[in-house]
Order: structure tokens, then C-alpha cells, then sequence
């Protein structure tokens, strides 16, 4: 009976060391699981973001993140892309222009994030100064619906037209009241217009196109303001992912302060961190 009871004991307390070493084992292997073996698709615009996006997945991969980004030429594709589920994440846009592809096509995503703001200007290569454009200048804005309506505000603020009371931030040339000097307002796309320049007085472009098409602050006659900007960027996801671990992973990988010091480096003050 004695040695029965040993026996048992015995078996019992094997078993019980057995059963802790296991568990010591699956505890090990936890910290692997964290944000671990887990890989995204992250869309962006091509260009100078893309050695921003370089940086953010380097840190990404400290936290055991890999980061595959998925380069874009142009604004319409990364919010269809992140819609469809070819991607998984995107950083490229405000809110008012996804509201509007919202209100378009009726994706589901959702900001995350804040990246960077860049403000828009009016460029010219022809005249020094806003005084210097003459009657009937042509002048080029982006084509789509935000941007559009977020460059007119800046000819707005200048005095060289005005809009109509009550005119959101979609506002179209359709929208203008006043425009004492004859401005002819060339439509474009915002990958176009600054590229157009050499043929136009002047052109409202978005920072990161500006610098694509080799423009320079000295060539930048107006600015929007800063202060209260409604147009700073995001990293979006679909909705439903917003609470994700791996979405917290990504949001502080670009919010650091190695990829803030890359980002000042490649935009040279023209682009202003955002978060």
C-alpha cells in the first residue's frame, strides 16, 4: 500500500514537473506572438515618402512588424486597394478627401494616425510676386474635388477671387462670385498642374507634387495657413481594424522621433509633422 502510494506520488509529481516545464516552454514562445510574424501592406504615394516609409519599417521591424510597401502614382488607387483588401493600411490623404471618396464610393475606412501636413501653395516661375500676375493670368488648380476647393481658398485669401457664402471645402470654379483680375482657372490633375507650370502664370500645387516637379519655396507666391489646417495626413485602415495590436505598432512606428528626424530631412520644411 505504502509503495502503491509512492508509486503514485511519484507518477504525480512527474507528471506535475512535466506539466510546468511545458508551460515554461509556451511562455517562452509568448513573446514571439506580440506583433510578431505578422506582415502588412502598407499603400503610399511614390516619391520622397517612400524614404520616409524606409524608415518607418525599419522601426516597425524592432517591434516585430514587417512593413511591405505598396508605391502608388497617383491619389485615386490606395483608398480602392485598402477598400478591395489588396493592401492592409494607406498614408497618403486627409480628411476632407476621404470624406469625399467616402461620399463617393462608400468605403469603409477609418484614420488611425497622423503623419505629416503639407501646406498648399501658389507657385509661379513668371512673377515674383501676387501683384506681379496680370489680368486674364492662367492659373492651374488641382482637379479633385478636395484639393480643388482647398486651392481656391487659397486665391480666396489672397483677394484674387471670391466664393460663395456658405461654400464648403469642395468648392469648384462654379462656386467663384468675384475674380476682378480675369484669372482663367485651368483644372488638373494634382499630378499634372505643377508639371504645367511652364505654360501657366501660375498653379496651386500640393507640396509633395511641388517637389516632384522641382519647384522651390522661392517660387511659392501664397501659402494657405497653417494655424488650425484641417488638411493634415493620416495612416488609414479599414474599418474594423482600427483597434488592432498591429495597427497601435504601425501608428507608433512612423510616430517617433527617428522617423520624424528622416521626414524633416527629406522634406525640408515643406512638409511639417503632424501627430
Amino acid at each position: 500500500m505504502s509503495k502503491k502510494i509512492g508509486n503514485t506520488f511519484s507518477w504525480t509529481r512527474r507528471a506535475s514537473l512535466a506539466a510546468m516545464i511545458a508551460g515554461a516552454i509556451a511562455g517562452l514562445s509568448v513573446p514571439a506572438a506580440h506583433a510578431a510574424d505578422k506582415t502588412i501592406k502598407v499603400g503610399i504615394i511614390s516619391g520622397e515618402d517612400e524614404d520616409v516609409w524606409r524608415a518607418v519599417t525599419a522601426e516597425a521591424a524592432k517591434k516585430g512588424l514587417t512593413i511591405k510597401t505598396v508605391v502608388f502614382n497617383d491619389y485615386t488607387q490606395p483608398n480602392e486597394a485598402l477598400e478591395r483588401g489588396d493592401i492592409d493600411a494607406n498614408a497618403f490623404q486627409h480628411k476632407p478627401y476621404l470624406d469625399n471618396q467616402i461620399k463617393q464610393h462608400g468605403y469603409h475606412i477609418v484614420s488611425v494616425g497622423y503623419t505629416g501636413v503639407w501646406p498648399i501653395g501658389l507657385y509661379s516661375k513668371k512673377h515674383k510676386g501676387l501683384a506681379d500676375l496680370p489680368k486674364g493670368a492662367q492659373v492651374g488648380v488641382p482637379n479633385d474635388p478636395s484639393n480643388e476647393g482647398r486651392a481656391l481658398r487659397v486665391l480666396q485669401n489672397e483677394g484674387l477671387i471670391k466664393l460663395k457664402d456658405g461654400t464648403g471645402i469642395l468648392a469648384t470654379i462654379a462656386d467663384i462670385t468675384e475674380n476682378p483680375k480675369g484669372l482663367k482657372i485651368k483644372e488638373l490633375d494634382a499630378g499634372v498642374v505643377g508639371r504645367a507650370i511652364d505654360d501657366l502664370d501660375a498653379a496651386v500645387v500640393n507640396t509633395d507634387w511641388a517637389l516632384k516637379a522641382g519647384l522651390s519655396p522661392a517660387q511659392r507666391i501664397a501659402q494657405e495657413p497653417i494655424k488650425d489646417n484641417p488638411y493634415r495626413n493620416f495612416i488609414a485602415v479599414k474599418q474594423g481594424s482600427e483597434n488592432e495590436e498591429w495597427v497601435k505598432t504601425l501608428v507608433s512606428s512612423y510616430q517617433n522621433d527617428a522617423v520624424k528626424a528622416v521626414f524633416e530631412k527629406v522634406y525640408k520644411g515643406t512638409g511639417l509633422i503632424a501627430y
